[in-house]
């Protein structure tokens, strides 16, 4: 034990510049390798679904984040306990804990990656065949995962765009019919789906479709 805290204490300047490396790639590991793309995209295209410049930026951020913790919890607490608190006490070295933090993380990834994806990415990598999942490359498995959340954010969006959309053109429809065209027919629709957005409960009806698409 004491061997390898000499070494531990003799590589403090190497720590350090890993440390702060680690804070450097910290924001990219978070949009890339979690569930903070695919919230933030789905809230981003409600908002716009919506027409309205609220929330902001900040809050969408930090309920992206919130909930990004939450559905993260269970690989976050595998990374802690079996890598980052190890490593913290001494007890393991930086290939070993980064190896343990890797498994949570890509297997939250493959978990939620479509095949399609994934071939695409293995076939533009010229990869050999693995025997087992776990011997996939993030570098691989990173690029498979973005494009699942892409697709699956983009497809959650449309379909909430559509009840928006739909009473975009009843409002529109009528204002024609009344022979009011030099009204825009935004700025009616927009607080009847406001009205109609909180009364069927808009937010939890989000954020549980979120968590779900996630959870199952």
């Amino acid at each position: 034990m004491q061997p390898l805290i000499d070494s531990l204490s003799s590589a403090a300047p190497l720590r350090v510049v890993l440390f702060l490396t680690a804070i450097t790639v910290l924001p990219g590991v978070l949009i890339s390798m979690t569930a903070f793309l695919r919230i933030s995209l789905v809230l981003s295209f409600l908002r716009h679904a919506l027409g309205l410049q609220i929330p902001p930026n900040q809050v969408l951020i930090g309920i992206s984040l919130f909930l990004t913790y939450f559905v993260m919890a269970e690989p976050a607490d595998r990374i802690w306990n079996g890598a980052v608190s190890p490593y913290l006490e001494g007890q393991m070295r930086e290939p070993e804990a980064l190896e343990k933090a890797r498994a949570p993380l890509a297997e939250f990834m493959l978990e939620h990656t479509r095949d399609e994806e994934l071939m695409l990415m293995l076939n533009l990598a010229n990869a050999p065949d693995y025997d087992r999942v776990d011997q996939i490359p993030l570098r691989t498995i990173v690029p498979a995962f973005l494009l699942s959340e892409l697709r699956t954010a983009f497809s959650i969006g449309f379909l909430l765009f559509i009840p928006f959309l739909v009473i975009d053109l009843a409002v529109a429809a009528l204002l024609n019919a009344l022979g009011m065209i030099m009204l825009p027919p935004t700025a009616i629709a927009l607080p009847f789906k406001v009205l109609i957005f909180v009364l069927a409960d808009g937010w939890t009806m989000v954020v549980t479709a979120l968590v779900r698409s996630f959870t199952g």
